[in-house]
């Protein structure tokens, strides 16, 4: 009970007591003085919302985890009272959200606006509201409010760590026959001519054919069959694990009202989200190196297909995607790799995200091998996330296939340790030629 409240009610209080006992001219006038105050407080209430309105804006729909959102809020009072007070409270589902703001004295037809400015610390699909504003009389008796409902939407994609280098797997060796596929990119495959259709690039004319034949004539290619990378993320629910964030690793919400510096945020020490942290920068690893990039993936009853493409684009659709991911699906990797190894080109590569410890994906891997697939692991160690079952004799049984594994632990650097895979995978396959070559001399 606030004061105001407290000392109309002590007014009612004395006033009344004391003109039932004695009839007192000095209580009836504390009684009458206690009325006016609560009518006075009632009509005042009833027109602090009058003619507001509320205008929200945000610099973009879609940004990533560790960028800073900046919201545009204006107030418009539009009556010709001024306000006394107005609370505005931020009511979105965004974690640590800012733009909750106290503005007093606003005068009538005048406008006031801030800028609230909030660190993404979580991937998914997000409201830009509701937003309630909230004012009442100046004692504190009585309280409006009145709710924006929600007009805009955020995408938040997964947090993306820089990538300098990863295992390009060679698949078919150069030289080896197209795909006999029609490809909408330029590749290496030139399959003939036609004729020029409105719309086609300008990159894909051939010259010399067109002057012969006196009209323009475009180029037509067949797919590579070293272009094609694809993810195979597993979302099975009984595969992944998280460890229970420490209270010192939680944002502290000062940072985020001032931004006094930028705050390095932490992926939760989950399975999950390192999955698609990973997934997500090897995808604009692979997009940037002009290779061809699709992902299989399962949500809850079905799964997911994004075909191969390279185009900026297609990172939009893999991150847009991800950010919606959750691990509650019913479907394991093997059977994602059993439902789409036979849509894949031959000598495609397959790289698999996952932290199984069930020797069921030793399974995949061959199958992937038997239709001239490379397959290669990203296998995140159960143990370091806080699970009581570990995958070390699953990975020792991964590199004597002479599979490629890169091992991801909890709290580790992802972008030095994928970038530092290449390396020594390459490093392993020297030493697995190195008796073949020994034997040949």
């Amino acid at each position: 009970m606030t004061s105001g409240r407290l000392f109309v009610l002590l007014l009612l209080a004395v006033g009344g007591i004391g003109t039932m006992v004695n009839g007192s001219v000095h209580y009836v006038r504390l009684l009458y003085l206690g009325i006016l105050l609560l009518a006075v407080a009632w009509v005042m209430t009833t027109l602090s919302l009058q003619g507001i309105a509320l205008e929200r804006r945000a610099r973009s729909s879609r940004a990533g985890v560790g960028d800073v959102l900046e919201e545009h809020f204006e107030i418009a009072n539009n009556s010709r009272t001024t306000k006394l007070w107005l609370e505005i409270a931020n009511e979105t589902n965004i974690p640590n959200a800012t733009g909750s703001r106290v503005i007093t004295l606003l005068p009538g037809r005048q406008k006031r606006s801030y800028t609230a400015r909030t660190w993404l610390t979580a991937r998914g699909g997000f409201t830009l509201g509701p937003t309630v504003l909230t004012s009442g009389d100046p004692f504190g008796i009585f309280r409006v409010s009145k709710q924006f409902p929600a007009t805009a939407s955020l995408v938040v994609f997964p947090m993306l760590f820089p990538v300098n280098d990863f295992i390009s797997p060679p698949g078919l060796l150069p030289g080896g026959k197209a795909i006999r596929r029609k490809a909408m990119d330029v590749t290496p495959h030139a399959s003939g001519i036609r004729e020029y259709i409105p719309g086609d690039p300008m990159k894909r004319i051939h010259w010399t054919t067109s002057i012969r034949r006196g009209q323009l004539m475009v180029k037509e290619f067949e797919q590579d069959p070293q272009a094609e990378v694809w993810f195979f993320l597993d979302t099975h629910k009984a595969a992944h694990i998280s460890k229970p964030v420490e209270p010192q690793d939680e944002p502290s919400p000062l940072d985020d009202l001032f931004l006094i510096r930028r705050r390095k945020v932490k992926l939760p020490p989950s399975t999950l989200e390192y999955s698609i942290s990973i997934t997500a920068s090897l995808a604009h690893y692979f997009i940037g190196q002009r290779r061809s990039v699709g992902m299989v993936t399962a949500s809850e009853r079905s799964y997911t297909v994004i075909p191969a493409e390279r185009s900026e684009r297609q990172e939009g659709k893999i991150l847009e995607a991800l950010a919606f991911l959750r691990g509650e699906s019913a479907i394991t990797l093997p059977s994602l790799v059993s439902a789409q190894i036979g849509q894949l080109p031959q000598g495609s590569s397959a790289i698999l995200v996952t932290p199984m410890p069930w020797h069921e994906l030793l399974l995949a891997v061959d199958s992937l091998q038997r239709r001239n697939l490379r397959p290669v692991v990203v296998l995140l160690m159960t143990k370091s996330f806080g699970g009581r079952q570990g995958n070390e004799e699953l990975a020792q049984s991964l590199t004597e296939r002479k599979i490629p594994v890169c091992p991801v632990y909890c709290d580790a650097d992802l972008s030095e340790t994928l970038s530092r895979f290449s390396a020594h995978t390459f490093s392993q396959e020297a030493a697995w030629r190195q008796p073949v070559l020994s034997h040949l001399t």
